[in-house]
């Protein structure tokens, strides 16, 4: 059996950046940084997780809505962009969490180094000062591991999250083998990579799963896999690897 997430974070590394592992509970971050920041990323994913622990206790209901929340009001800054994004994507903040999480870590680890990549379970935070080419893994799919994305240089962090139906262990009421999304918002990505993933029952959900991402603020590129056929829309560029 391939461990999937071995693959994918192979996949993904960039060369001239220190890449490291960091586990606080159910929390695995691989990251890329221009030095070894371990203890500042557990310290920060301590904080992060801790707040939403906080607000979970407070209201049970955020932890297991399918459905948007209205919004917490007060609040730290993860809470609301996980709210924001499910919103915005029509799913529970919950889908959200991994990308929140990983934008979060990334965002404060930026104090110590001009580049970061955090990734966490297929949802990839980035600031880089080159391109970056992600390889998408898409399980069984014939296309799994031979197509790539190309995204430009870009002046500010972006993200890159991807769902799958048949490959790992998120839930998803979809078949789709992979659901990419960029963003600017890491929590975005994913809450809409999981809300598209959720429309993919055959290839032929392809363009109306397209249709709908293309309408949802904020997100700017769309991948989707789905047997032998792919859709693709906005801001990057499709490459044979």
């Amino acid at each position: 059996m391939f461990d999937n997430r071995k693959i994918y974070r192979v996949c993904h590394k960039k060369q001239g950046l220190v890449t490291f592992n960091v586990t606080v509970k159910e929390t695995n971050l691989n990251i890329q940084a221009d030095s070894d920041l371990s203890k500042q990323a557990v310290r920060s994913i301590l904080d992060h997780r801790q707040y939403i622990e906080n607000h979970i206790a407070c209201f049970p209901g955020f932890a297991d809505s399918m459905t948007p929340l209205s919004s917490p009001g007060i609040a730290p800054k993860i809470i609301s962009e996980m709210t924001q994004a499910a919103k915005t994507a029509g799913v529970g903040p919950m889908a959200a969490v991994a990308g929140a999480v990983a934008q979060s870590v990334g965002r404060d680890l930026l104090q110590w180094s001009a580049n970061v990549l955090v990734e966490n379970g297929g949802d990839i935070f980035i600031k880089s000062d080159t391109q970056t080419i992600f390889t998408i893994y898409a399980g069984s799919s014939p296309l799994s591991m031979k197509a790539g994305i190309k995204v430009a240089r870009r002046a500010a962090s972006f993200a890159m999250c991807t769902s799958s139906g048949t490959v790992g262990h998120s839930k998803s009421f979809g078949k789709a083998d992979a659901v990419s999304v960029l963003a600017d918002c890491c929590a975005l990505a994913d809450a809409a990579a999981t809300s598209l993933g959720n429309e993919i029952q055959t290839p032929k959900d392809i363009e109306r799963a397209i249709a709908i991402g293309k309408n949802m603020a904020g997100v700017q590129g769309i991948i989707i896999i789905s047997g032998k056929q792919i859709g693709l829309w906005g801001a990057l560029e499709l490459i044979k690897l």
